[in-house]
């Protein structure tokens, strides 16, 4: 793929948002974090949809369409004030739907799925109960990117306790982390669902522990 100006991208979107602080966020998150070139890289050239499960500010759809990804996408999210700003964001794009009443309760569908920083904020068991979920409406040929802090014994596991921490006291995040998984905890249920999965580090330029994986469903249809 040719090179991307990050700092541009992330310019035109933050500008599409109403409230100051939303712009700031939008502007810096797009710019450090690397986890939208990872999804990027694997879905821009796929017509499949995206269902991307605890969207927040609709980022990730904003960025694809930046890059070029002609699909439909849906953001899932129970936060209605992130919702709310996404679609009003969103105005500036096509086919960028949100829903804040499926987040818990996942509507039909078949083609790519994102769960962006999402697992660690459910229980050990509804988080398998995710994936399953998340796993079963990947299509042939399609990715579920799972993107999550992981749990381990290094500095950066214990600065990305700290941030989590401080995002629920400042109310940014609704929910506190509850349940930090280790990588087999991801990667054992997306393989009995059929799914071929491979996880690697994504720390950027960040101190938190990130990691992504992508796991493909084989098959035509990518």
């Amino acid at each position: 793929m040719e090179a991307v100006d990050q700092k541009t991208i992330a310019g035109r979107i933050a500008q599409h948002f109403r409230r100051p602080w939303h712009r700031d966020y939008a502007r810096a998150k797009l710019r450090m974090d690397p986890v939208y070139v990872a999804a990027a890289t694997a879905l821009v050239e796929s017509p499949q949809p995206v269902l991307d499960i605890g969207c927040g500010l609709g980022l990730l759809g904003c960025y694809l369409r930046e890059r070029g990804y002609g699909g439909d996408y849906l953001g899932l999210d129970f936060d209605r004030g992130k919702i709310r700003a996404a679609r009003e964001a969103a105005q500036a794009y096509e086919r960028l739907a949100f829903d804040d009443s499926r987040a818990q309760s996942l509507p039909p569908f078949m083609g790519h799925v994102a769960l962006l920083d999402v697992l660690h904020y459910l229980e050990r068991d509804e988080q398998q109960a995710l994936l399953h979920d998340a796993a079963a409406r990947v299509a042939p040929g399609a990715y579920l990117i799972v993107r999550n802090v992981l749990r381990d014994r290094g500095w950066r596991f214990r600065a990305t306790v700290v941030e989590e921490f401080l995002l629920h006291a400042t109310r940014w995040m609704r929910s506190p982390a509850r349940h930090y998984p280790l990588r087999e905890e991801i990667e054992q249920p997306l393989r009995m669902a059929g799914l071929e999965a491979d996880a690697r580090p994504l720390w950027g330029n960040t101190p938190f522990n990130s990691f992504v994986v992508l796991a493909r469903r084989p098959g035509e249809g990518s």
